[in-house]
């Protein structure tokens, strides 16, 4: 799994489970896109978090201002926010750090599919750039975003629509998903 981007969410893992599913894969490094980078279980707090990180030998780097989902502009809209230069300078950040180092993009929803870092970074990673991104679920496995996608489409029905593209039944797919989360137009 070189060059893997990888993506998790805390949810409510004790520190040890969380601790666990990182060092699984040998991430060098989380990545977090939340845009408040605050939980109720302090270990999850920035300041708490990174500390606990550096002394197992792992970086910390927020990106929460640049791949947030709740932008402090209004309304959050994926696909109006993939395309400002403040989310695409992120998207670089992101790419460089996974030339170097393992990393995982982290927020706070166990589900992919029901948090920004799969529905906007991690999409715009694989569409835009070929990135390889990988979840690890809350039971540790790792799940490939192409799976997560097909997850996706079974969702909103668009696995067997013969007249359309793949790509066109995900990008219907991810915008029925984003305005079930109140994401969007």
């Amino acid at each position: 799994m070189q060059n893997t981007i990888f993506s998790l969410g805390h949810s409510s893992h004790s520190w040890d489970h969380f601790r666990s599913l990182i060092e699984a894969p040998n991430i060098g490094v989380v990545l977090d896109v939340r845009s408040s980078p605050r939980s109720r279980l302090h270990y999850f707090n920035k300041p708490e978090l990174r500390y606990r990180l550096n002394s197992i030998g792992i970086s910390y780097l927020h990106l929460g201002d640049q791949l947030g989902g709740r932008p402090a502009s209004g309304v959050a809209d994926y696909e109006a926010m993939a395309t400002t230069a403040l989310f695409l300078d992120g998207i670089a950040k992101v790419l460089e750090i996974a030339g170097r180092c393992r990393p995982a993009l982290m927020c706070a929803e166990h589900e992919p599919l029901e948090c920004h870092r799969c529905l906007l970074v991690a999409r715009h990673l694989v569409e835009r750039h070929g990135a390889h991104v990988a979840h690890i679920q809350r039971d540790g496995q790792i799940e490939p975003h192409e799976d997560t996608e097909d997850r996706l489409l079974a969702k909103w029905g668009g696995g067997g629509d013969l007249f359309r593209t793949r790509a066109e039944r995900l990008s219907a797919a991810y915008r029925l998903q984003a305005r079930k989360l109140g994401v969007g137009k």
